[in-house]
């Protein structure tokens, strides 16, 4: 059953965005807020707002919170293209292919590296969300490359805690638009979910601690291609930085990238790949580092805007 509430706005949140006071005051994400506003199931004083209207103190919410959603399972079948870089009863590293999520979530239906390696005969057992078992980090579902699993209870814990602590040294390929100034440097500025509520993320003052350091590998007319180092491992983090330099990702229109560049090169998303990770093997205790070549994607992209 939906859980119903009925509240007026306290006086201290009088002229905030109707969003974001109920973000406050239930403790909700800024888009789920909107979620629930674009749904019809916020009225303020009896009637529909708008996720950006400015709410009064003492304006009558009735909040409609439907019941949650029951997490997805993961389906065990094969993912094309997703190879095992390295395999023991502790962890396994795979290069994961576009389109596919580290694990299933609500709203994605696509294929999953969990239930990619679960369709192969790969056995996951550890603590935590049975849809997240042996996920200890993760990349963006069109972004490629190098991502370790947890096999053991011991591997999760430990590398949970490596990834924390940023012990894990992971380095990424990104092309980006224009060059970078200096070509040799370190972004450090905080991120959040975009104020938009549109499931963007952004530079944003108060938001998480963010750092990336980045180098010029080759400079081309149109385009950079750059090694990426990150301390922090925010959501969209490099995407997010390199748009906020004005130097966003070839192919990620997301984040403001050129179309018909993103066209010409044949792109349909951002030019970035995990290119290694390296960490200390949670049972040998030896320090171990995994590469992932470029996909035939990216490969052809870079030939192209190499010859232009």
């Amino acid at each position: 059953m939906p859980d119903q509430r009925s509240l007026p706005v306290p006086d201290g949140l009088g002229g905030e965005r109707l969003d974001a006071a109920l973000a406050r005051l239930f403790g909700f994400s800024r888009t789920r807020a909107a979620e629930l506003i674009v749904g019809g199931d916020v009225l303020v004083d009896g009637s529909p707002a708008g996720k950006s209207d400015r709410v009064s103190a003492g304006s009558w919410l009735d909040v409609t919170i439907p019941p949650p959603v029951a997490a997805p399972m993961p389906v065990a079948e094969p993912v094309p293209g997703m190879t095992i870089l390295y395999e023991d009863d502790d962890v396994v590293v795979v290069n994961k292919p576009i389109g596919v999520a580290a694990h299933p979530s609500v709203g994605w239906t696509g294929p999953t590296v969990i239930g990619g390696l679960l369709g192969t005969g790969h056995r996951v057992s550890t603590s935590g969300a049975a849809e997240r078992q042996g996920i200890v980090h993760r990349l963006d579902a069109n972004t490629t490359g190098c991502m370790v699993v947890a096999k053991s209870e011991r591997a999760y814990t430990l590398l949970k805690r490596a990834f924390k602590e940023r012990t894990v040294e992971k380095r990424y390929h990104a092309l980006v638009q224009g060059h970078m100034d200096p070509l040799r440097g370190t972004i450090d500025a905080p991120i959040d979910r975009h104020p938009s509520g549109d499931g963007r993320w952004a530079v944003v003052a108060g938001g998480k601690d963010s750092v990336t350091h980045y180098d010029t590998l080759e400079a081309f007319r149109a385009a950079s291609l750059l090694d990426i180092r990150l301390e922090t491992g925010r959501t969209h983090q490099i995407r997010v930085h390199m748009s906020t330099m004005r130097h966003p990702c070839v192919g990620d229109l997301q984040y403001g990238a050129d179309p018909t560049l993103s066209a010409r090169l044949g792109l349909s998303r951002q030019w970035l790949h995990a290119v290694m990770l390296a960490f200390e093997h949670p049972s040998t205790g030896e320090w171990v580092t995994f590469n992932a070549d470029y996909p035939a994607d990216l490969a052809h992209a870079l030939d192209v805007i190499a010859d232009s």
